[in-house]
Order: C-alpha cells, then sequence, then structure tokens
C-alpha cells in the first residue's frame, strides 16, 4: 500500500484505527491481565504477545462478533517517554465494519474510569471525558487544528447553548455504539465561546450551530452541502441519546476518509506481521511456503541448466578457437587480400551461439 504527497489512501471499510496514550505504570502488564481476563471469560478466542524483534511490545487478539464474523487486532507500543507510553492499534474483520460491535479497546485495556490508557496523544484529551474548549482564543485555535491535522481520532464540537444541569455535564460518548466510544474526542464549548469557535473553524470549512454540534473532518469541505452534512442542529444535553449526532457520527466513520499520518505502515505490518494464527491458517501458510519454496527451487534448477549449457557452449566455442588458430597458418589469403584470422571465426561462433540461445528463450517463453 502505496501512497504519495498529492493522493492519500482512505481507510479500508473493515479496518478499525486508534491511536492513544497510557499515562500510568507497566503499560505491558496491565495489557497483559486485561488479556487474560478476557480470554478466562471467554471474550477472546486467543491472544498472543510477540517477543521476537519486537522490542516495542506487541500483543495480538482474535474474537468472534455477530454472525461469527473473526476480528483479528494488534495492539503496538512505542518507546517510553516522559509523557508516557504511546499505543496504536489496528483491528480488522471479515466484513466492513458495524460500529454496534465491541470497541476493541476493550480487548486490551480495562474499562474503568480511572484507567490511564485514554489519552488522545496529539491534543492531550481524552477519549472518554467532556473537554471543555480553552478559553484563550489562542489555545483554542491551537486545539481545534492539531484535532484537525494530526490526530487519529473522530473529534466532535458541542456547543452548549445554556449551562447545563449535571446530566448534560456527562461526556456524550457513554451514548454512542460501542466502537465508537473510544476513538471519538468530544470537545465542549460554553455559551459565549460560539463565535470564538466558529471563527477558528472558518479554515476547516465546518461550523457549529448554536446548541449544536458539528464533527471535524480531516479535509475542508468542498461546498456548504458538505459542511451541512457534518454538523447537528440541536443536542440535547438532558441525558438523552443524541440520535441526529449519532446517525452522522456513523456515517462519518465508515466513509472514507483519508488515512492519518502512519496509520498505512501500522497497517500494513499488522497484515504483513500477523502473528496468532489458527490451525487451519497455519497449515494454509505452511502450504504457500512449500508452494514458494518449489517456485524458488525450480527457478534454481532452470538457472543451473542455463549455466551448464552456457559452459559447454563457451567450451565448444574455446575448442573452435583452437583449432582456427592452427588452421590458420595453412589457410589461403581470400581474394580481397586478408586471410580469415582465428578471431573473426570465433566471432561468427559466438554469433551463432547467441542466436541459439535467443531462440531457446524464445521457446521456454512460449512454453511459460
Amino acid at each position: 500500500m502505496t501512497t504519495t504527497p498529492a493522493v492519500h489512501s482512505t481507510i479500508p471499510s473493515t479496518v478499525w484505527l486508534a491511536r492513544g496514550r497510557y499515562a500510568g505504570p507497566d503499560a505491558d502488564a496491565v495489557v497483559r491481565l486485561t488479556l487474560r481476563r478476557r480470554k478466562q471469560n471467554g471474550v477472546l478466542d486467543d491472544h498472543l504477545e510477540v517477543t521476537e524483534d519486537a522490542p516495542e511490545g506487541i500483543f495480538e487478539a482474535r474474537w468472534q462478533v455477530a454472525d461469527a464474523v473473526t476480528v483479528r487486532a494488534r495492539l503496538t507500543f512505542a518507546p517510553d517517554s516522559e509523557d508516557g507510553r504511546e499505543w496504536v492499534l489496528v483491528a480488522e474483520a471479515d466484513r466492513p465494519w458495524d460500529p454496534d460491535w465491541p470497541s476493541p479497546v476493550t480487548m486490551f485495556w480495562p474499562e474503568a474510569p480511572d484507567s490511564a490508557w485514554d489519552l488522545e496523544p496529539v491534543t492531550g484529551l481524552r477519549f472518554r471525558d467532556a473537554n471543555r474548549l480553552p478559553a484563550d482564543d489562542k489555545a483554542l485555535r491551537r486545539v481545534l487544528r492539531d484535532s484537525v491535522r494530526g490526530s487519529w481520532g473522530i473529534h466532535i464540537v458541542v456547543h452548549e447553548a445554556m449551562t447545563p444541569d449535571e446530566r448534560g455535564l456527562l461526556p456524550l460518548a457513554r451514548l454512542l455504539p460501542p466502537s465508537l466510544r473510544h476513538c471519538v474526542v468530544e470537545h465542549r464549548a460554553a455559551p459565549q465561546q460560539l463565535r470564538a469557535v466558529n471563527w477558528a473553524l472558518r479554515e476547516f470549512g465546518v461550523e457549529v450551530p448554536r446548541g449544536g454540534a458539528v464533527v471535524l473532518s480531516k479535509a475542508p469541505a468542498r461546498d456548504g452541502d458538505d459542511a451541512q452534512d457534518l454538523a447537528v442542529r440541536s443536542v440535547f444535553l438532558d441525558g438523552s441519546e443524541p440520535t441526529e449526532l449519532i446517525d452522522i457520527l456513523t456515517r462519518y466513520a465508515a466513509s472514507a476518509r483519508p488515512l492519518p499520518d502512519g496509520a498505512e505502515a501500522a497497517i500494513s505490518a499488522f497484515r504483513e506481521g500477523w502473528r496468532l494464527l489458527t490451525v487451519e491458517e497455519d497449515l494454509v501458510r505452511q502450504r504457500k511456503l512449500v508452494a514458494m519454496y518449489a517456485d524458488a527451487l525450480e527457478a534454481m534448477t532452470k538457472s543451473r541448466d542455463l549455466y551448464r549449457e552456457a559452459a559447454e557452449r563457451a567450451n565448444e566455442a574455446l575448442a573452435a578457437y583452437r583449432e582456427s588458430s592452427a588452421a590458420a597458418l595453412q589457410e589461403p589469403v581470400t581474394p580481397d587480400g586478408h586471410a580469415n584470422s582465428p578471431l573473426q571465426q570465433l566471432t561468427r561462433t559466438f554469433g551463432r551461439l547467441k542466436g541459439t540461445a535467443r531462440a531457446r528463450r524464445r521457446e521456454e517463453d512460449d512454453a511459460g
């Protein structure tokens, strides 16, 4: 899967992506314990920690969802840093992803509210929280710009038309479909921030309605209709399900979104380096390896035969050269006054050999 700066690949419909940062201690131990518990509870079919050539830490898991659809997922850690441990999670199903399926995050990380895995690494905000936008205009613009340009998550801005009560202050993530809860970052704008927020969003071609919400697209909207498709006129912050917002988020998540920076390499590493194979998958893999080795052996055999034939031809040419050298002293001069030199005869001999080799290659190509 290659890409160029001008043409961006899109996220495959079967793939679920997330990138986050864990701010607590012993990240590997937390993932191991979670995977073990999921396996014991029958949620996972199997899991594996990849240790070969993986100093940063790689964990794989496989489970079933509705209608016996197999999901495979890999969590990869980056090296430790002062801010914590960054992680990337790639999951892929046998059919297009359904937002009602369990979130792949819950297979690797605990769901407790105080778990430290849910930091979005670019903005530092939390996936499962209602993150209030900064009061300072410059900081507000920086957060929104980083959300659009650098993050792997889906970001939404929700405007509070009036100060909400305790139910309205709760994050909307808890009301979203399971697979959207851990890849959506919610930004909350206070009632007086509407003008500043929309001013900051002008460069991205979207606008949040008063008392509504908008999804921040990774690319500027082409026209007003596109911007309207990403906006929700009203979001009632009273604890009720935001049906219209969920519908827009679901459609946006399933759309042909461009791959974020680094995601293409992560998907390729996931697909090409997958280790957690079933018995049947391992058998198919071994058969492919046997076929590949057989083809390589056949090619080597053909090459050996060609080299052997070339050596025989060279020996014949050398013998012809020696014979022509011996006979050159006895041959008469040609009508043009020059004798046939051994070099000329050798050149003619090699010319005949070259023509024979080309004809043989054409016959092999036609046969293949």
